[in-house]
């Protein structure tokens, strides 16, 4: 597909994203990053309370710290990664808070409908990396039981009929300490760095710096 015509469809198909209401449940509108072509996408769960307000994906404390990974390991601010990266999520809108205060883990249903979306972007994108932020983002893609026996490895997936890397990452939510401690630190460092050199965001480095992209396959 052109580079025009992909970003046309994108364009058109994050017009209708916003504009979705099919889950009565959520206490908000679909949230979404904008329509940026690129080669990898950056999948998380769902937004929290101050997301849809702020009207980007993360956007408040776990943002932050997902942030910082990648200033640390890619070399990449806030400001590169918002726009040379597709951000969806496993469900656009805020889901509200659980009975202990906690925010709702989206039901069963709530993501079915939400998939069409992200199928359909990866449709357009044709994505060489995803990267699955968080456990219910992972288990979209492969089985994941537990953290430490998908972090830290680059795997191959399918989704759409299309063969992509999937290099996961722990959630960088401050509620959990997976990512601080052992093995979870190890693993993490470990899967960001398998991200930095990864041939997709080798070659959004060179566009940022006016270079020609030198890696054409996964």
């Amino acid at each position: 597909m052109p580079a025009s015509a992909k970003q046309l469809a994108l364009d058109r198909h994050v017009a209708r994203l916003v504009r979705c209401r099919r889950c009565p449940r959520m206490k908000s509108t679909p949230v979404s990053g904008g329509a940026v072509i690129s080669e990898v996408m950056l999948i998380g769960q769902a937004p929290g309370p101050r997301e849809p307000t702020l009207k980007r994906p993360f956007a408040h404390t776990a943002g932050q710290t997902l942030f910082r990974w990648f200033e640390q390991f890619c070399g990449m601010n806030e400001a590169a990664v918002r726009s040379t990266i597709y951000f969806a999520a496993v469900c656009r809108c805020f889901p509200g808070k659980s009975p202990g205060g906690t925010d709702r883990v989206p039901a069963p249903d709530e993501i079915r409908n939400c998939s069409s979306w992200m199928n359909e972007e990866i449709k357009i994108l044709k994505p060489r990396l995803i990267i699955p932020v968080g456990r219910l983002a992972i288990a979209q893609f492969i089985e994941c039981t537990k953290l430490e026996q998908v972090i830290g490895r680059k795997i191959r997936a399918s989704r759409t009929e299309h063969v992509f890397d999937l290099i996961p990452l722990p959630h960088p939510s401050g509620a959990s300490p997976w990512h601080k401690i052992p093995p979870g630190k190890q693993l993490l460092a470990k899967a960001m760095r398998q991200i930095a050199h990864h041939p997709a965001i080798v070659d959004l480095g060179r566009r940022r710096r006016g270079l020609t992209p030198i890696a054409r396959s996964p």
